[in-house]
């Protein structure tokens, strides 16, 4: 029973720093990019700035994926299905 208890705890404290290191992903993303945009337009008129935000952002949108459980192509269920699957395999 402990043994359980212990894994449930390691588990949530894996999770829990999961969502930290997102805020803090986020946090850095809302500092950097505004800076990026205001030497952007102080120096060219041409908005490279779009570039890091969309490329960082697409990366931040896959953290808040990994760090919330929200993935549409290999979450909770598309686990569970393949576990049963395998499990079910009398080959495998």
């Amino acid at each position: 029973m402990e043994n359980i208890s212990e894994q449930r705890y390691k588990k949530a404290k894996e999770r829990v720093n999961n969502i930290k290191s997102f805020y803090n992903h986020f946090a850095v993303y809302c500092i950097i990019i505004p800076a990026l945009a205001y030497l952007n337009f102080r120096t060219t008129s041409f908005a490279w700035v779009l570039f890091p935000a969309i490329g960082w952002g697409f990366g931040l949108l896959g953290h808040w994926m990994d760090a919330f459980g929200k993935n549409p192509f290999f979450g909770k269920e598309w686990e569970q299905r393949k576990i049963h699957e395998f499990m079910n395999d009398t080959e495998f």
